[in-house]
């Protein structure tokens, strides 16, 4: 019978001697983890540390990470919404449009040439303008290059003179000298989009429209009414916040904020009324005496842009345009 044989005695001693071995290299890493996982916890908490002790030695303040919002409801955004429409009632219950004009055509010629330039230039230019064909079958009958002449200050000159000729001629031939009243209408009009008609509609005809121009749609984003950077979807997304008797004097009130305050590079946060409603408060100066430097026109104590301003408007009206220099 084969039996087993045992192990030496010097083998078995071995063997310990290699577990225990390996045991001491184990325990040994892992005290080295641990110590060099405090080392870089501790080196990070004195780099948090020392960056305040450093601003603060330097006379700096360190900045505050602002409270995340909470999400808001679509019911508690329109009663903001709403508020804050409210509150820019209060602040320009003189709002207008800034365009000079006596009648819808001269409503209608403005608004398409202040397209890429200034409600100030095109008041400044349509004067003469006015003065020289005051009508659709005048303008109709201008002689291009004299029209691009007359319009010239506003810039695009020629796309312009192009568009007005062809409205003008519309009107003349299509609605018997008239301006519509119909938005359908309007936009047939060459030169003449949805902003163009509701601008019309609204200020000549008293039928509700929302403008969406640059002011208007920045302000609506900064406002978180709309998400939108199309000037339809924008008027769409609006139109479901406000009651239709708004929409024109919204559309008012957001473009003299947007002109006056809540500007496209550096809002005057810190002078604006409408502060504690804003959901993008802070985007701009917050300083209230740096914020006031910053405000225009009439809250800036600076001429408005029309040169005949309504009767209850608290500015300066605008100076006309200085006549061409004299050659020498």
């Amino acid at each position: 019978m084969n039996e087993t044989p045992e192990k030496p005695a010097a083998a078995k001693k071995a063997t310990a001697k290699k577990t225990a071995a390996t045991k001491t290299t184990a325990k040994k890493a892992a005290t080295a983890k641990a110590t060099a996982k405090k080392t870089t916890a501790g080196t990070s908490a004195k780099k948090a540390t020392a960056k305040p002790a450093a601003e603060a030695a330097a006379g700096k303040t360190p900045a505050k990470k602002a409270p995340a919002r909470k999400p808001e409801s679509r019911a508690a955004m329109v009663r903001r919404a709403r508020r804050i429409n409210r509150e820019l009632a209060e602040l320009y219950p003189y709002a207008h449009p800034e365009l000079d004009f006596t009648n819808s055509f001269e409503l209608l010629v403005a608004t398409v040439l202040s397209a890429q330039t200034t409600d100030l230039r095109v008041n400044q230019t349509t004067p003469r303008l006015f003065a020289v064909c005051p009508t659709p079958e005048d303008m109709a009958a201008m002689d291009p290059e004299r029209l691009e002449e007359l319009i010239r200050p506003t810039g695009f000159f020629r796309a312009k003179a192009k568009s007005l000729l062809g409205l003008s001629a519309a009107l003349r031939d299509r609605f018997g000298g008239e301006v519509p009243g119909r938005l359908e209408d309007l936009v047939t009009l060459p030169g003449v989009g949805r902003k163009t008609a509701n601008v019309v509609l609204g200020n000549a005809f008293g039928v509700p429209g929302i403008t969406v121009d640059t002011h208007f749609g920045r302000l609506a984003r900064r406002f978180g009414w709309t998400t939108a950077e199309d000037a339809e979807k924008v008027e769409a997304d609006v139109a479901e916040i406000f009651p239709k008797s708004e929409w024109t004097m919204l559309s008012h009130r957001v473009v003299f904020h947007g002109r006056r305050v809540c500007h496209s590079r550096k809002p005057a946060c810190g002078a604006c009324a409408i502060a504690p409603l804003c959901p993008t408060y802070g985007e701009g100066e917050t300083d209230p005496e740096k914020a006031k430097k910053l405000l225009k026109y009439e809250l800036g104590g600076k001429p408005g842009q029309r040169l005949k301003p309504p009767a209850d408007y608290p500015g300066q009206p605008a100076p006309p345009m200085a006549p061409p220099a004299a050659a020498s």
